[in-house]
């Protein structure tokens, strides 16, 4: 759809000049420097998550944490049954946040 947008001109079909692949990669390597729509969304999902891990005391937290993940562990959360489109966005970016999650040791007193 966003292609259409770049290269349709009208009612009329044109050619897509470019492939969306291609208009995503960055100038420097010869794209057209867009932001990939879908690799945005998972991140803004992601950061959620984050969100519901630092915050546990929000009222998002606490809702689906009720709902979804009562022993109150979010990575480990499964999808459910019947769940609500929020919850299966944010259960897609739950895998990415794992991924990047790690232990940090200051001073020693905490982790």
């Amino acid at each position: 759809m966003i292609a259409n947008f770049w290269w349709q001109t009208g009612e009329a079909r044109k050619i897509h000049w470019l492939s969306w692949k291609r208009m995503c990669m960055p100038k420097a390597q010869g794209g057209l420097g867009f932001c990939d729509l879908q690799v945005f969304n998972l991140a803004m999902l992601a950061k959620q998550v984050w969100r519901i891990i630092s915050f546990p005391d929000r009222l998002l937290s606490r809702i689906l944490r009720a709902r979804y993940f009562p022993d109150g562990k979010v990575l480990s959360a499964t999808c459910g049954r019947n769940p609500s489109y929020t919850w299966r966005s944010m259960h897609a970016a739950i895998g990415i946040v794992r991924r990047g999650f790690q232990w940090r040791i200051s001073s020693g007193c905490s982790v």
